[in-house]
């Protein structure tokens, strides 16, 4: 019985550390597909509207 909640405990911690790598690795696939269009398009960032002051910056890497 202890070798089966052992079992079970490693199971979960690969499942969680397995999810967590897939989803890095989108988000590291969506930052590049960002950064090759805008070499493409040769833009130098994304603008954002701030609510507050109305302005327009340039978007924050998440």
């Amino acid at each position: 019985m202890p070798q089966l909640i052992l079992l079970l405990i490693v199971v979960g911690i690969a499942w969680f550390g397995y999810r967590k790598f897939v989803k890095d690795a989108e988000k590291l696939a969506r930052q590049r597909e960002q950064v090759r269009r805008e070499k493409e398009t040769g833009t130098q960032g994304t603008l954002v509207k701030d609510p507050v002051t109305g302005e327009y910056r340039l978007k924050k890497p998440e």
